[in-house]
């Protein structure tokens, strides 16, 4: 390959950017790299860290000009964006997410070997913790 990439940042279009942060950064563990308005409450983006993974999100509405409630067709389709995230312990990210969300559900082991959990953000976008079945931790 004549360039080389290093990493890969996905962003996500949030309607409340507190509540995602809320979930990005107390339940699941991300911290904030950068944001667009430093020093100010409200923020319209951010750039998030968590070990090795990167994730931005943006508001998707100015907040002067955002709906009351989320538009149906606007992000309807969230739950066909799913973000993996490689976690070699997935009955141990189970454990500690079951005490902050609990209507989780435990991880499986689907057909082609992967142990997985699944859950949703705020904004409907899915998540799933994954390895490969054979190299999970017991």
């Amino acid at each position: 390959m004549p360039f080389e990439v290093r990493g890969l940042c996905p962003l996500l279009q949030v309607y409340d950017m507190p509540t995602s942060m809320r979930f990005y950064c107390e339940v699941l563990g991300f911290e904030i790299v950068q944001r667009s308005q430093p020093g100010e409450e409200h923020f319209d983006w951010v750039w998030l860290r968590w070990n090795d993974a990167d994730l931005m999100l943006n508001t998707a509405y100015e907040q002067d000009s955002r709906p009351e409630q989320r538009e149906p067709a606007r992000v309807g389709s969230h739950g066909d964006t799913c973000l993996y995230f490689g976690c070699p312990d997935v009955d141990a990210a189970y454990a500690a997410l079951k005490k902050k969300l609990p209507e989780l559900k435990p991880p499986k082991v689907a057909w082609y070997g992967m142990k997985q959990m699944y859950l949703h953000d705020p904004d409907g976008y899915s998540i799933c913790f994954q390895w490969s079945s054979s190299e999970a931790k017991a």
